[in-house]
């Protein structure tokens, strides 16, 4: 399998992307700059859960609705050999996974791996109180209060990494990464809760090259907000300045096999000041949209 480099970002309107348990699950934030930040792991998590909804096994989810440890999720691979197990849960041939096999911890690296992703905006929180309507106890004669926060508009980008060397080891796929497409694509929208709801993919550029060797970088060094009012609300409010990531691309077509990419068409994409198709801006590539 060859490498791959990822761009994606989605954006989040009064919604909370990535609580911390550490901080009243406020939004994770860079407080020094006041940029949203999302883990690699909450990343994963929507892919995963969208898996698990389309039909497949994966290895870090739980049991009859309950949280277990590994070695429990192990019990039901037990009489499986190392290669059955990981042709049966996809998210560890993605994103790897130490697993208890046969009284030894064995340790894969997953080949897709993400940056924690961050906000290309600075981002204002809301912090409203809320009241349920179930009371602490019986004799309780009001619902308990509690705090609520969401971030008021986040355009959060991630970069992310297809190891072709590291696929070898756990069996992963072409048709691995066709759901991997998918799955960035469809899987926020889709596991949306009431504190993610409101959250949208915006854009989605996975560059396959022709070995397992090349990584030109994260991509997100390329690409430039362009904010057209003060503290932007909505996705209509910004563009995307991608010149440099197309010349990037563009100098580096001799090393790139496929484009796979999807693009909001809500989402204003630029080079040189000029409004563009991202189709059009990378026709001499071979692209394959994602549906």
């Amino acid at each position: 399998m060859n490498n791959s480099e990822i761009l994606f970002l989605y954006d989040a309107k009064f919604a909370n992307p990535n609580g911390d348990p550490d901080e009243e699950n406020r939004p994770r934030m860079d407080s020094e700059r006041d940029i949203n930040l999302v883990s690699d792991l909450r990343l994963k998590r929507y892919i995963r859960d969208y898996l698990l909804d389309k039909g497949y096994d994966i290895f870090v989810r739980k049991v009859e609705d309950k949280a277990v440890t590994a070695e429990k999720r192990m019990e039901e691979f037990k009489n499986l050999t190392e290669d059955e197990i990981l042709n049966k849960l996809i998210d560890v041939r993605m994103f790897g996974a130490t697993m208890p096999i046969k009284g030894d911890n064995k340790a894969y690296i997953g080949p897709v791996q993400f940056n924690w992703g961050y906000s290309l905006n600075k981002v204002e929180l809301l912090e409203a109180g809320i009241t349920s309507h179930f009371s602490t106890n019986e004799k309780a004669q009001q619902g308990t209060m509690g705090r609520d926060f969401r971030v008021k508009y986040s355009l959060i980008a991630f970069s992310g990494v297809v190891s072709g060397k590291r696929a070898a080891k756990t069996k992963l796929t072409d048709d691995d990464l066709k759901l991997l497409d998918e799955a960035m694509r469809h899987s926020i929208q889709n596991q949306a809760t009431r504190s993610k709801i409101g959250q949208y993919p915006r854009l989605y550029i996975r560059v396959e090259y022709i070995d397992s060797e090349t990584i030109l970088g994260d991509f997100r060094d390329l690409i430039i907000l362009k904010e057209k009012v003060e503290s932007i609300r909505d996705i209509k409010e910004c563009s995307l300045d991608i010149s440099k990531l197309v010349d990037t691309l563009r100098e580096n077509k001799d090393k790139i096999k496929n484009i796979y990419y999807f693009a909001d068409e809500n989402l204003e994409l630029k080079i040189n000041e000029e409004v563009i198709v991202l189709s059009e801006a990378l026709l001499d590539f071979n692209l394959i949209e994602i549906r």
